[in-house]
């Protein structure tokens, strides 16, 4: 196995940095099982924790609240660390809609999906390296605690072709078929295979490549790595090694003792309705359950087979599914010994706790009436306290760490300085009523936007539901300051669209609810305003405060006013907090002489490209591609195709989908339909 997590970045700790990763690799060394790295927005919180990696020398798993944050942070550890094997773990749903039943209406709703290939491509290679290699760093959303095969039976059954080993053309097609490949005569996909005279082609489920190998006289005469696009020869092999395609491996016999088992809980759930009276719930379970297991029997799988993956696994009642945590290394006792990073934590937190009640409670109604054996809701995610028995040493990181950190932490390791110098923004609290002197919240932000404006600046400001928003940017908008809103209803691309406009200047106001508090990398922002500051709640806690102050904290002139009648328990701590954190950073640019600088960064132009694609895709200027490439469609198709999986592999996903749907016109068009696994 390779080892040796070796952290290439293009700059060294500075500002609070140093001494966070000291205390925190100490921790770590003292056996501290729970620490908080309690670090202000722009101070580096993700490079820290990079450091600590790479003296802690342990495979790690770190957790996002959402696919997006996800994919941002395992970009950033990749550049970090880009001789180790980093990796990102999320649902593979482009798409999902669960199977429900509501009673009140009589409304069942079937299980829809949509499954992104590359995505579960990605989560294959993640599994895989674990197996392999420990100098590994999964990058995972809360996905992370829901139910995956066995590592044990997914390991066992792998497959090593070896150059000159005996092997037959037949006996490697039944192989890969056992290992839930898919035969195919058309373009290779991952987990797919085809035979072509004396040689198969097998695409691996955790890879865009082709392994061709060349079978003569009954022996493996070569093994060659190929480009699937390109059909160029890379190289030639002298072993590989092939995963089975699917996570869930279930060796023969154990399916039979499985079908037997559903048999026997559906004889038993059977009777339990008949004794009840429900006979329409027996009559819709017996009907869908053995048409399962005939499914099952004659294919090796069904619709819903995830609902009876608790006898597949041989569990009993009650006891958890494996999970990503399986995967990863335990020691000679049995416990974990990987490091864990939750990022966020005071939103991750919250997200993984919750995740089994909600599952559960919709399990039990499609239970209840018939649909579902009751086997059913041990397809779930881990409970909490489950998920704390699977993780070891855990990072908390934040600006605003939950009770649950604090709590377990028993010295928070504080990075308030920034490496750009940077101090929290000023903080001021205006009224919100209007008097005689006063214009009232809305005016006065007005007035102060204004100046900002003047200055070449951009101003936010945070409102409490869709409907302020909204009418906010068109009052603004009568006013004449030029103003755009974003809240949830904001698809994701226009959202993209409209912060990439506030950051150039297009307009130089931006009006938000919620989104406007986490992630958002906003340089040019020197004004926040909070308006009803004082109403007491979700979106005006002290975590939401700090947080939303925070958006102002990467500009030079950054400047908060909170409007509020009544001073608040929450704006009283966030203002409290945020000016201890500022008298800090101001004392520590003294001492050492630094000016803070606002930070600079590129403004992306995160739609230019993908604009242009969907522009071609949807008015028909793909037909300038066409021309530009003499007709030749099948190779226009196939580059676009290999820039949709370099998107996807540089986590890109709003571009590869576009790609996606500009390659579904284009083959629908000139009848050149891939063939699909």
């Amino acid at each position: 196995m390779k080892s040796g997590f070796n952290l290439k970045p293009h700059y060294k700790p500075a500002g609070d940095q140093p001494g966070a990763i000291k205390a925190l690799v100490e921790g770590l060394k003292a056996e501290k099982r729970h620490q908080t790295l309690f670090g202000v927005t722009g101070s580096g919180k993700t490079f820290t924790v990079a450091n600590v990696i790479e003296q802690w020398q342990k495979p790690t798993l770190v957790i996002a609240h959402n696919k997006t944050l996800a994919a941002q942070l395992a970009a950033e550890y990749r550049e970090f660390f880009p001789d180790n094997a980093v990796h990102y773990f999320v649902s593979y749903y482009d798409y999902y809609q669960p199977e429900a039943y509501m009673p009140v209406s009589d409304t069942y709703i079937e299980k829809e999906a949509q499954v992104n290939e590359d995505i579960e491509r990605l989560r294959h290679a993640a599994t895989q390296a674990l197996l392999t290699r420990k100098d590994v760093i999964i990058v995972a959303s809360v996905s992370c605690i829901y139910g995956l095969g066995s590592p044990t039976e997914y390991e066992k059954v792998n497959l090593k072709i070896t150059k000159g080993e005996v092997q037959t053309r037949a006996t490697l097609t039944r192989r890969l078929i056992s290992m839930y490949f898919e035969r195919v005569a058309g373009d290779l996909s991952p987990g797919t295979f085809r035979a072509l005279g004396g040689s198969v082609e097998i695409m691996p489920a955790s890879e865009r490549t082709i392994y061709r190998v060349d079978l003569s006289g009954g022996n493996v005469a070569k093994i060659e790595e190929i480009d699937p696009t390109t059909r160029e020869i890379h190289g030639k092999k002298d072993a590989v090694f092939i995963f089975p395609a699917k996570h869930y491996v279930t060796p023969k016999d154990v399916q039979e003792a499985a079908l037997s088992d559903i048999e026997e809980e559906l004889k038993a759930q059977l009777r339990k309705f008949n004794d009840s009276g429900k006979i329409l719930e027996a009559e819709r379970l017996k009907r869908r359950t053995r048409q399962d297991i005939a499914m099952i029997r004659e294919f090796g799988f069904c619709n819903g087979i995830e609902n009876y993956s608790r006898h597949f696994d041989r569990r009993q009642p009650g006891e958890p599914p494996h999970t990503l945590l399986s995967y990863f290394p335990k020691n000679a006792d049995g416990t974990p010994d990987f490091l864990t990073v939750i990022d966020e934590s005071h939103v991750t937190i919250p997200q993984i706790g919750g995740m089994y009640a909600g599952d559960r409670a919709r399990k039990e109604m499609l239970v209840e009436y018939g649909f579902r054996l009751p086997s059913a809701v041990d397809n779930r995610p881990l409970t909490f306290e489950e998920f704390e028995k699977r993780v070891g040493e855990t990072l908390y990181t934040s600006a605003t760490p939950g009770h649950y950190e604090l709590e377990r932490s028993s010295a928070p390791v504080e990075q308030v300085i920034r490496p750009t110098g940077l101090v929290d923004p000023e903080i001021v609290v205006k009224p919100i009523v209007s008097s005689n002197e006063y214009l009232g919240q809305v005016k006065d932000f007005i007035a102060e936007a204004e100046i900002v404006t003047k200055r070449g600046g951009r101003s936010m400001v945070t409102v409490l539901t869709k409907k302020m928003a909204e009418d906010l940017a068109a009052f603004l908008a009568e006013k004449k300051v030029k103003a755009r809103y974003v809240h949830s209803d904001v698809k994701t691309i226009e959202r993209i669209e409209i912060l990439t406009d506030f950051r150039k200047g297009t307009f130089d106001v931006l009006v938000g609810v919620n989104l406007l508090r986490e992630g958002l990398d906003l340089p040019e922002v020197e004004l926040v305003g909070i308006l009803d500051a004082d109403k007491e709640g979700f979106l005006r806690s002290e975590t939401s405060l700090i947080q939303t102050i925070g958006r102002a904290a990467r500009n030079v002139l950054g400047r908060v006013i909170l409007y509020a009648d009544n001073m608040t328990g929450s704006m009283e701590r966030a203002i409290g907090e945020t000016n201890r954190r500022r008298e800090k950073q101001i004392a520590y640019n003294v001492k050492h002489g630094i000016t803070p600088q606002t930070i600079q960064t590129r403004i992306k132009d995160i739609i230019g490209d993908i604009e242009r694609t969907r522009k071609r895709a949807v008015s028909g200027l793909a037909e300038l591609d066409a021309e530009a490439y003499k007709g030749d469609m099948k190779k226009l198709i196939a580059d676009k195709r290999r820039e949709m999986h370099d998107a996807a592999d540089k986590l890109d996903f709003e571009t590869a989908a576009l790609l996606r749907d500009e390659i579904r016109m284009l083959e629908a068009e000139n009848g050149t339909k891939r063939k699909k696994k």
